[in-house]
Protein backbone atom coordinates (compact mmCIF):
# COMPACT_ATOMS: atom_id res chain seq x y z
CA UNK A 1 0.00 0.00 0.00
CA UNK A 2 1.19 3.61 -0.63
CA UNK A 3 1.68 5.57 2.43
CA UNK A 4 0.38 8.78 1.18
CA UNK A 5 -3.47 10.08 0.51
CA UNK A 6 -4.65 11.72 -2.42
CA UNK A 7 -3.99 15.05 -1.21
CA UNK A 8 -2.53 16.38 2.22
CA UNK A 9 -5.29 17.61 4.81
CA UNK A 10 -6.48 21.20 3.65
CA UNK A 11 -4.35 20.86 0.11
CA UNK A 12 -6.59 21.74 -3.02
CA UNK A 13 -7.15 19.99 -5.75
CA UNK A 14 -5.72 21.61 -8.87
CA UNK A 15 -7.89 20.78 -11.92
CA UNK A 16 -9.41 23.50 -12.70
CA UNK A 17 -9.71 26.42 -15.01
CA UNK A 18 -11.34 27.88 -17.99
CA UNK A 19 -14.94 26.60 -19.01
CA UNK A 20 -16.34 27.40 -22.40
CA UNK A 21 -19.18 25.88 -24.00
CA UNK A 22 -20.47 21.64 -23.84
CA UNK A 23 -18.72 21.32 -27.01
CA UNK A 24 -15.50 23.02 -26.27
CA UNK A 25 -13.64 20.75 -23.70
CA UNK A 26 -10.78 21.39 -21.64
CA UNK A 27 -8.28 18.92 -20.08
CA UNK A 28 -9.69 19.47 -16.25
CA UNK A 29 -13.15 18.47 -17.14
CA UNK A 30 -11.56 15.12 -18.45
CA UNK A 31 -9.33 14.14 -15.80
CA UNK A 32 -10.67 11.55 -13.14
CA UNK A 33 -9.25 10.87 -9.61
CA UNK A 34 -7.93 7.86 -7.90
CA UNK A 35 -6.86 6.84 -4.70
CA UNK A 36 -4.34 3.67 -5.76
CA UNK A 37 -4.83 2.96 -1.79
CA UNK A 38 -8.51 1.89 -2.23
CA UNK A 39 -8.20 1.07 -5.67
CA UNK A 40 -6.54 -0.13 -9.12
CA UNK A 41 -5.99 1.83 -12.24
CA UNK A 42 -8.11 1.14 -14.83
CA UNK A 43 -6.65 -0.98 -17.78
CA UNK A 44 -4.98 0.81 -20.44
CA UNK A 45 -5.18 4.75 -18.83
CA UNK A 46 -2.81 7.24 -18.52
CA UNK A 47 -2.05 8.31 -14.83
CA UNK A 48 -0.51 10.94 -13.35
CA UNK A 49 1.15 10.69 -10.17
CA UNK A 50 3.02 13.90 -8.16
CA UNK A 51 6.11 13.32 -6.47
CA UNK A 52 6.37 16.07 -4.15
CA UNK A 53 9.82 15.78 -3.21
CA UNK A 54 12.79 18.25 -3.00
CA UNK A 55 15.01 16.58 -0.76
CA UNK A 56 17.79 15.41 -3.08
CA UNK A 57 17.60 19.06 -4.54
CA UNK A 58 18.66 20.01 -1.01
CA UNK A 59 20.97 17.34 -0.53
CA UNK A 60 22.61 18.01 -3.87
CA UNK A 61 23.17 21.96 -2.80
CA UNK A 62 20.55 23.17 -5.59
CA UNK A 63 18.08 25.52 -5.09
CA UNK A 64 15.04 23.86 -3.45
CA UNK A 65 11.36 24.60 -4.64
CA UNK A 66 11.03 21.74 -6.45
CA UNK A 67 8.63 19.81 -3.98
CA UNK A 68 6.05 22.23 -5.44
CA UNK A 69 6.59 20.88 -9.02
CA UNK A 70 3.51 18.27 -9.33
CA UNK A 71 0.83 20.71 -8.93
CA UNK A 72 2.47 23.38 -10.65
CA UNK A 73 1.94 21.10 -13.59
CA UNK A 74 -1.28 20.09 -13.05
CA UNK A 75 -2.32 24.00 -13.18
CA UNK A 76 -0.99 23.99 -16.15
CA UNK A 77 -2.15 20.99 -17.88
CA UNK A 78 -5.83 21.67 -17.25
CA UNK A 79 -6.16 24.63 -18.89
CA UNK A 80 -5.22 22.76 -22.26
CA UNK A 81 -7.63 22.13 -24.87
CA UNK A 82 -8.73 18.12 -24.78
CA UNK A 83 -8.25 16.82 -28.50
CA UNK A 84 -8.20 13.32 -27.45
CA UNK A 85 -10.23 10.19 -28.52
CA UNK A 86 -13.15 9.49 -26.84
CA UNK A 87 -12.05 6.55 -25.54
CA UNK A 88 -8.84 7.89 -23.92
CA UNK A 89 -9.00 8.42 -20.40
CA UNK A 90 -6.60 10.29 -17.95
CA UNK A 91 -6.52 9.69 -14.38
CA UNK A 92 -4.88 11.36 -11.79
CA UNK A 93 -3.61 8.96 -8.80
CA UNK A 94 -2.29 12.48 -6.30
CA UNK A 95 1.22 13.04 -4.55
CA UNK A 96 3.60 10.79 -2.87
CA UNK A 97 5.03 12.99 -0.30
CA UNK A 98 8.72 13.39 1.38
CA UNK A 99 8.22 13.39 5.04
CA UNK A 100 11.24 14.27 7.24
CA UNK A 101 13.76 14.32 4.55
CA UNK A 102 13.41 10.92 4.37
CA UNK A 103 14.21 10.36 0.27
CA UNK A 104 14.76 7.00 0.23
CA UNK A 105 11.24 6.21 2.14
CA UNK A 106 9.02 8.26 -0.55
CA UNK A 107 11.10 6.64 -3.30
CA UNK A 108 10.03 3.53 -2.27
CA UNK A 109 6.35 4.83 -1.97
CA UNK A 110 7.00 6.25 -5.23
CA UNK A 111 7.77 2.46 -7.23
CA UNK A 112 4.80 1.09 -5.13
CA UNK A 113 2.37 3.39 -7.14
CA UNK A 114 4.76 2.99 -10.58
CA UNK A 115 3.85 -1.17 -10.12
CA UNK A 116 0.51 -0.42 -9.40
CA UNK A 117 -0.18 1.78 -12.44
CA UNK A 118 1.78 -0.92 -14.45
CA UNK A 119 0.07 -4.14 -13.19
CA UNK A 120 -2.83 -2.82 -14.83
CA UNK A 121 -1.49 -1.90 -18.76
CA UNK A 122 -1.73 1.78 -17.24
CA UNK A 123 1.05 4.54 -18.69
CA UNK A 124 2.77 6.32 -15.77
CA UNK A 125 2.98 9.94 -15.66
CA UNK A 126 5.14 10.96 -13.27
CA UNK A 127 5.14 14.40 -11.93
CA UNK A 128 8.37 15.41 -9.84
CA UNK A 129 9.90 16.47 -8.13
CA UNK A 130 13.75 16.93 -8.10
CA UNK A 131 15.34 14.32 -10.65
CA UNK A 132 15.81 11.68 -7.57
CA UNK A 133 12.58 11.07 -8.75
CA UNK A 134 14.31 8.85 -11.72
CA UNK A 135 14.65 6.21 -8.75
CA UNK A 136 11.54 5.56 -7.75
CA UNK A 137 10.33 5.58 -11.06
CA UNK A 138 13.17 2.81 -12.23
CA UNK A 139 12.64 0.81 -9.32
CA UNK A 140 8.84 0.40 -10.11
CA UNK A 141 9.53 -0.02 -13.70
CA UNK A 142 12.19 -3.18 -12.47
CA UNK A 143 9.96 -4.85 -9.76
CA UNK A 144 7.33 -5.31 -12.58
CA UNK A 145 9.18 -6.25 -15.83
CA UNK A 146 11.60 -7.90 -13.79
CA UNK A 147 15.89 -7.78 -13.81
CA UNK A 148 15.98 -9.55 -17.32
CA UNK A 149 13.83 -7.33 -19.81
CA UNK A 150 15.85 -5.24 -21.75
CA UNK A 151 15.38 -1.66 -21.05
CA UNK A 152 16.51 1.07 -22.19
CA UNK A 153 16.71 4.56 -20.44
CA UNK A 154 16.40 7.59 -22.20
CA UNK A 155 17.22 10.95 -20.12
CA UNK A 156 16.99 14.20 -21.46
CA UNK A 157 18.98 16.20 -19.50
CA UNK A 158 22.27 18.42 -19.48
CA UNK A 159 23.34 16.35 -16.61
CA UNK A 160 24.96 12.78 -16.91
CA UNK A 161 23.48 12.39 -12.84
CA UNK A 162 25.74 9.31 -12.26
CA UNK A 163 27.76 10.92 -9.54
CA UNK A 164 28.21 8.00 -6.68
CA UNK A 165 25.83 8.07 -3.63
CA UNK A 166 28.61 7.77 -0.59
CA UNK A 167 26.97 8.75 2.13
CA UNK A 168 23.41 9.89 0.98
CA UNK A 169 21.49 9.55 -2.69
CA UNK A 170 20.77 13.18 -4.35
CA UNK A 171 19.42 14.46 -7.24
CA UNK A 172 22.52 13.80 -9.01
CA UNK A 173 22.97 10.03 -8.46
CA UNK A 174 20.00 8.46 -9.64
CA UNK A 175 21.57 6.76 -13.09
CA UNK A 176 24.48 5.54 -11.24
CA UNK A 177 22.05 4.09 -8.34
CA UNK A 178 20.35 2.21 -11.53
CA UNK A 179 23.79 1.30 -12.48
CA UNK A 180 24.68 -0.80 -9.58
CA UNK A 181 20.96 -1.76 -9.14
CA UNK A 182 21.43 -3.74 -12.67
CA UNK A 183 24.82 -4.56 -11.90
CA UNK A 184 24.04 -6.50 -8.64
CA UNK A 185 20.86 -8.14 -10.00
CA UNK A 186 23.07 -9.26 -13.13
CA UNK A 187 20.49 -6.48 -15.43
CA UNK A 188 21.00 -4.33 -18.40
CA UNK A 189 22.35 -0.82 -18.09
CA UNK A 190 21.76 0.82 -21.83
CA UNK A 191 21.26 4.42 -20.86
CA UNK A 192 21.43 7.24 -23.61
CA UNK A 193 21.66 11.15 -22.77
CA UNK A 194 20.76 13.85 -24.83
CA UNK A 195 21.24 17.51 -24.10
CA UNK A 196 24.55 17.18 -22.15
CA UNK A 197 25.99 20.62 -21.64
CA UNK A 198 29.93 20.18 -20.80
CA UNK A 199 30.28 23.04 -18.92
CA UNK A 200 27.83 21.47 -16.60
CA UNK A 201 29.69 17.83 -16.06
CA UNK A 202 33.27 17.09 -14.95
CA UNK A 203 35.93 15.40 -16.59
CA UNK A 204 35.24 12.60 -14.33
CA UNK A 205 31.61 12.47 -14.84
CA UNK A 206 32.28 11.64 -18.42
CA UNK A 207 34.62 9.14 -17.47
CA UNK A 208 32.22 7.38 -15.47
CA UNK A 209 29.61 7.73 -18.24
CA UNK A 210 32.66 5.95 -20.51
CA UNK A 211 33.25 3.41 -18.00
CA UNK A 212 29.23 2.38 -17.77
CA UNK A 213 28.66 2.61 -21.94
CA UNK A 214 26.58 5.07 -21.44
CA UNK A 215 25.75 7.23 -24.65
CA UNK A 216 24.87 10.37 -24.88
CA UNK A 217 24.68 13.41 -27.36
CA UNK A 218 25.65 16.89 -26.57
CA UNK A 219 23.42 20.10 -26.87
CA UNK A 220 26.22 21.32 -29.73
CA UNK A 221 25.85 18.02 -31.70
CA UNK A 222 22.31 17.93 -31.14
CA UNK A 223 22.18 21.73 -32.75
CA UNK A 224 23.74 20.57 -35.92
CA UNK A 225 21.02 18.16 -37.01
CA UNK A 226 18.31 19.45 -39.72
CA UNK A 227 15.82 21.12 -37.70
CA UNK A 228 12.81 18.27 -37.28
CA UNK A 229 15.05 15.46 -37.26
CA UNK A 230 15.57 12.28 -35.21
CA UNK A 231 19.36 12.06 -33.99
CA UNK A 232 19.80 8.72 -35.74
CA UNK A 233 21.71 7.39 -31.90
CA UNK A 234 17.89 7.51 -30.65
CA UNK A 235 16.41 5.40 -33.65
CA UNK A 236 19.53 2.71 -32.83
CA UNK A 237 18.88 2.89 -29.46
CA UNK A 238 14.83 2.43 -29.56
CA UNK A 239 15.39 -0.77 -31.61
CA UNK A 240 17.05 -2.32 -29.73
CA UNK A 241 15.01 -2.14 -26.68
CA UNK A 242 11.65 -3.96 -25.70
CA UNK A 243 11.05 -1.33 -23.09
CA UNK A 244 11.92 2.48 -22.61
CA UNK A 245 11.74 4.17 -19.65
CA UNK A 246 11.64 8.09 -20.62
CA UNK A 247 13.19 11.00 -17.75
CA UNK A 248 12.81 14.57 -19.06
CA UNK A 249 14.85 16.91 -16.77
CA UNK A 250 13.51 20.60 -17.24
CA UNK A 251 16.94 22.01 -17.20
CA UNK A 252 18.04 20.80 -20.23
CA UNK A 253 15.68 23.68 -22.13
CA UNK A 254 17.61 26.76 -22.47
CA UNK A 255 16.37 29.57 -19.75
CA UNK A 256 14.94 31.71 -22.19
CA UNK A 257 11.86 28.81 -21.76
CA UNK A 258 12.83 26.70 -18.95
CA UNK A 259 14.17 29.70 -16.17
CA UNK A 260 12.03 27.56 -13.43
CA UNK A 261 14.46 24.82 -12.62
CA UNK A 262 16.68 24.09 -9.91
CA UNK A 263 20.16 24.44 -12.20
CA UNK A 264 18.70 27.08 -15.10
CA UNK A 265 20.56 25.99 -18.40
CA UNK A 266 22.68 28.90 -20.62
CA UNK A 267 22.59 27.16 -24.34
CA UNK A 268 20.22 24.38 -23.98
CA UNK A 269 17.72 23.08 -25.74
CA UNK A 270 14.94 24.12 -27.68
CA UNK A 271 11.32 22.79 -27.19
CA UNK A 272 10.62 22.41 -31.07
CA UNK A 273 13.88 20.74 -31.28
CA UNK A 274 12.80 17.70 -28.75
CA UNK A 275 9.16 17.16 -29.92
CA UNK A 276 9.90 14.67 -32.56
CA UNK A 277 11.47 12.65 -30.20
CA UNK A 278 8.55 12.70 -27.98
CA UNK A 279 5.98 11.55 -30.11
CA UNK A 280 8.52 9.15 -31.65
CA UNK A 281 8.85 7.87 -28.89
CA UNK A 282 5.40 7.71 -27.41
CA UNK A 283 3.82 5.91 -30.85
CA UNK A 284 6.69 3.21 -30.33
CA UNK A 285 4.80 0.93 -28.57
CA UNK A 286 7.64 0.83 -26.00
CA UNK A 287 7.55 3.48 -23.94
CA UNK A 288 6.26 2.06 -20.51
CA UNK A 289 6.88 5.26 -18.00
CA UNK A 290 7.94 9.01 -18.68
CA UNK A 291 8.99 11.10 -15.73
CA UNK A 292 8.91 14.79 -15.81
CA UNK A 293 11.59 16.37 -12.95
CA UNK A 294 13.12 19.30 -11.65
CA UNK A 295 10.45 21.85 -12.38
CA UNK A 296 10.73 25.11 -9.46
CA UNK A 297 7.54 27.18 -9.56
CA UNK A 298 9.02 29.51 -7.59
CA UNK A 299 11.74 30.89 -9.85
CA UNK A 300 9.43 30.25 -12.69
CA UNK A 301 8.89 33.71 -14.62
CA UNK A 302 4.96 33.84 -15.91
CA UNK A 303 4.82 29.82 -15.17
CA UNK A 304 6.55 29.55 -18.30
CA UNK A 305 8.58 26.82 -17.19
CA UNK A 306 5.53 24.43 -15.97
CA UNK A 307 3.72 25.18 -19.22
CA UNK A 308 6.84 23.91 -21.27
CA UNK A 309 6.82 20.43 -19.07
CA UNK A 310 2.87 20.64 -19.49
CA UNK A 311 2.68 20.95 -23.16
CA UNK A 312 5.73 18.43 -23.69
CA UNK A 313 3.49 15.34 -21.65
CA UNK A 314 0.50 16.80 -23.68
CA UNK A 315 2.10 16.13 -27.26
CA UNK A 316 3.46 12.61 -25.26
CA UNK A 317 -0.10 11.44 -24.43
CA UNK A 318 -1.20 12.47 -27.91
CA UNK A 319 0.99 9.63 -29.58
CA UNK A 320 0.94 7.52 -26.72
CA UNK A 321 0.79 3.49 -27.57
CA UNK A 322 0.17 1.80 -24.72
CA UNK A 323 2.25 -1.24 -23.47
CA UNK A 324 1.47 -4.42 -21.97
CA UNK A 325 4.28 -5.27 -19.11
CA UNK A 326 5.44 -8.78 -18.92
Amino acid sequence: MMNSTYYQSGETPQWSGRIDTERDVRLHQQVSLLDLNESKAPKETATLLGFCCEEGVRRNKGRVGAADGPNALRKALGNFAWHFPSSFRLIDAGNVYCQDGNLEAAQETLAIGVVQILAGAGFPVILGGGHETAWGSYLGIRQLIGPKANLGIINIDAHFDLRTPNQQANSGTPFRQMADWAKKHDSNFSYLCLGINPTGNTSSLFAVADDLGVEYLTTDALSSLPQNSLPEQLQLFVQAHDYLYLSIDLDAFDAAFAPGVSAPASLGLYPLQVLPWLQYLAASGKLILCDVCELNPSFDMDQRTAKLGASLLYRILQNLVFVAPI
